[in-house]
């Protein structure tokens, strides 16, 4: 398949909002790649939703600032630049920047013009055609004919749309194949929110629930098969080698195979939980600051899939299998007041908050519904940084006013508002050399930068405005702190901003 027809339809999705119509789009080009033998599908599926195959190119702004003129006919086909880009990922060592200088000049120079725009936005993360995964799931489901529920279901247990595309074309049956396996993570379960435990216990069903604490850490999902253990992130990113502490833990559990879910926390002598950046940090690299697993569920035990199993059922077997002091507290009731306690005890300890689960619930791996429901004592948010403004005074020669941005529902962003409050200067430093790292573009003082970075935002409430295109704007918003362990594709919404107007 020729790259041109992904572009196209790439700038065709972006002109219109109409969830149906970007649908309509997107399905026939899937339909196309999987007619032409699929060797091209699991790419297309890839770039039709935004983003390279590639975790990692080597490339960024600067890498693309000099590009070559412009072909004048599409000949680049997606097999091609997908291998271009998977040897530019390969490229490292001596001699590997003009490398990769020669082989970005070779891809773009036999792209056109509208390939090369849609190339330097795939590469640096700007592609705003609003083709997020969820509409490529849908677009899949309509041209392979099969159930949406079934896509999605799928995708959540192979941890990608790509991983299932073939699956889907090869009928209903072959996708309900997919099932969880020992050494292959899932997406997590995600939790909805609620402001305050009365709310959260009615959103969660009533009745008698579980609620456990909401730890400050790192979202964590263990794989072992008998000595083989496997921690990936939130993001399904392999940390195993990391973590030596953690990958003993699991393999002293009375268990030959298991998947467990859970949290990995830096937590200091006096019990209580060391800052948020510390623990980040722990899993970002094998040396530093120890940290503790906490594990809150159960998804696979010695040859048995949980996933379809109640909460309460998962939740005995954890407790037979986890020590107590590596599962997060948790106290089961239908009582707010107990549950208010539990909360503020909670708090007290140095933890964000409680998670109110359904002890009926079964585990939706990668949904975020009302099985489980979050409760912090203070309004947050999580937003993307769109760009970032120099200091003045004090913070001169510092990245200082962030631009905020939420999901606006439709595969792209909206700007909320700024701030330059709860800042150290450590963090001024840091985010200075992160976001320049990620620059686009200037003008005047304002630096644009890739929408990559995530942040979580305290704010004391909502407002109407017309100064920023969401329409609000948060009062007395300020940064709590960087979520690296969090994607673009988890932040909040604007709709769940608004919601805040009353």
């Amino acid at each position: 398949m020729l790259l041109t027809e992904v572009v196209t339809t790439s700038s065709a999705v972006a002109a219109t909002r109409s969830r149906k119509a970007k649908v309509a789009a997107l399905a026939p080009v899937l339909a196309r790649a999987q007619a032409e033998g699929g060797t091209d599908l699991t790419t297309v599926v890839a770039y039709l939703g935004g983003t390279l195959t590639q975790r990692r190119t080597g490339l960024g702004w600067r890498g693309l600032g000099a590009l070559p003129e412009p072909a004048a006919e599409s000949s680049l086909t997606v097999t091609e630049v997908d291998g271009a880009f998977e040897d530019l990922a390969a490229l490292a060592g001596s001699g590997s920047q003009a490398a990769r200088a020669d082989a970005v000049a070779a891809l773009f120079g036999r792209a056109t013009a509208e390939e090369q725009a849609w190339l330097q936005g795939v590469v640096t993360g700007a592609v705003r055609q609003g083709a997020l995964d969820a509409l490529v799931q849908e677009a899949l489901a309509v041209a392979a004919e099969v159930p949406l529920t079934a896509v999605r279901r799928a995708a959540m247990l192979a941890g990608s749309t790509r991983d299932v595309a073939a699956l889907a074309f090869a009928g209903e049956q072959a996708l309900a194949g997919v099932g969880l396996e020992v050494g292959r993570p899932v997406l997590p379960m995600l939790a909805g929110t609620a402001p305050d435990v009365t709310a959260a216990l009615a959103k969660a069903g009533g009745g008698e629930v579980a609620v456990d604490t909401k730890l400050d850490g790192i979202r964590i999902q263990v794989h072992r098969d008998g000595d083989d253990v496997l921690i990936t992130t939130r993001t399904l990113d392999d940390i195993t080698a990391r973590l030596p502490e953690v990958v003993a833990v699991v393999r002293a559990l009375p268990a030959t195979r298991l998947v467990l879910d859970g949290e990995a926390l830096a937590v200091g002598d006096d019990g209580r939980p060391r800052p948020f950046q510390e623990t980040a940090s722990r899993t970002a690299q094998a040396s530093g600051v120890q940290v503790t697993p906490y594990f809150f569920d159960v998804l696979h035990h010695d040859g048995r899939d949980l996933l379809g199993a109640p909460g309460h059922e998962r939740a005995a077997l954890l407790e037979s299998l986890v020590p107590e002091r590596h599962r997060v507290g948790r106290v089961v009731t239908d009582d707010p007041v107990t549950a208010k306690d539990f909360m503020d005890a909670a708090v007290a300890s140095g933890h964000e908050g409680v998670v109110v689960k359904n002890l009926g619930a079964t585990y939706e791996a990668g949904r975020r519904g009302s099985g489980w429901v979050k409760v912090k004592p203070r309004h947050t948010l999580d937003l993307v940084v769109l760009a970032v403004e120099w200091g003045l005074g004090r913070r001169e020669g510092w990245l200082s006013n962030l631009h905020l941005g939420a999901a606006d529902g439709e595969g792209g962003l909206v700007m909320l508002g700024k701030t330059f409050k709860g800042m150290t200067d450590e963090m001024l430093a840091w985010q200075t050399e992160r976001f320049l790292g990620l620059e686009t573009g200037r003008s005047g003082h304002t630096v644009q930068v890739r929408p990559e970075q995530v942040v979580e935002i305290a704010y004391d409430g909502v407002q109407r405005s017309t100064r920023y295109p969401g329409g609000v704007a948060l009062r007395f918003a300020r940064v709590l702190r960087y979520r690296d362990d969090k994607p673009v594709g988890e932040i909040d919404t604007v709709e769940t901003v608004r919601a805040g107007l009353g």
